[in-house]
């Protein structure tokens, strides 16, 4: 009984499913049923596997060999990474317009121009299409740009990058709705991006980079851009 460890009564439930911050019937060219479906099954099922992982490794002995913690820790950065992911995911969804000002800006220093960052974006998901993995437009601390990045699963990231924009691309993001065709997806997603959350996001990373040369946006949308 020395050995064992003592689990915090209040360790379940520990992190909670968030609801989802839109109508799942309002956007178009995403049924409700997927949606739900995702929100439910995928991020909902992310939630509960963490804290069971969690108090499973609240509960090892101090002397439990050194692999099961390990493999323990490893899916929880898993589940972790997931849970994160898809609250990113659901609150950058449900909006029309267009990037703020300030953020344009910053897509055009990092990138030459929109049209540009933004076939980057996609191109990074059709090569993700029929896998599995996410497409995150991250602000990279360390230099002060935007930065497209692939992640084959949840359990990579770019070192000194936050998200600013994520797309799901595992095919439970789509395929009820779209089957194999990734491309449709990856289109509507793109119109359905809520760009006034993606530019809060930007200003509150910016506004704390101290010494950076990024201008931070205001959040006013601008007009919607269409395709090169």
């Amino acid at each position: 009984m020395a050995n064992q460890a003592i689990v915090p009564p209040a360790w379940e439930g520990k992190h909670a499913i968030k609801d989802l911050p839109f109508d799942p019937s309002s956007l178009p060219g995403l049924s409700e049923r997927l949606l739900t479906s995702h929100w439910q099954n995928n991020y909902g099922g992310a939630v509960k596997r963490l804290n069971l992982i969690e108090a499973q490794i609240a509960s090892l002995a101090p002397d439990a060999p050194p692999f099961m913690l390990g493999a323990l820790k490893r899916e929880e950065l898993i589940a972790s990474n997931s849970m994160a992911l898809h609250e990113l995911y659901f609150a950058n969804l449900g909006g029309s317009s267009g990037p703020s000002p300030g953020l344009m800006d910053a897509i055009a220093a990092s990138f030459g121009n929109f049209a540009i960052w933004e076939r980057e974006f996609r191109s990074i998901g059709a090569a993700l299409a029929g896998g599995s993995g996410w497409v995150v437009l991250n602000y990279h601390l360390q230099s002060g740009l935007l930065r497209n990045s692939w992640a084959g699963d949840h359990a990579q990231n770019l070192a000194h990058g936050v998200p600013v924009l994520v797309m799901d691309m595992y095919e439970h993001s789509y395929a009820m709705d779209y089957g194999a065709n990734a491309a449709q997806y990856i289109a509507t997603f793109m119109d359905n991006v809520n760009w006034l959350e993606v530019a809060r996001r930007f200003d509150r990373v910016a506004s704390h980079l101290k010494g950076g040369e990024m201008t931070v946006s205001k959040a006013e949308p601008a007009e919607r851009l269409g395709d090169d």
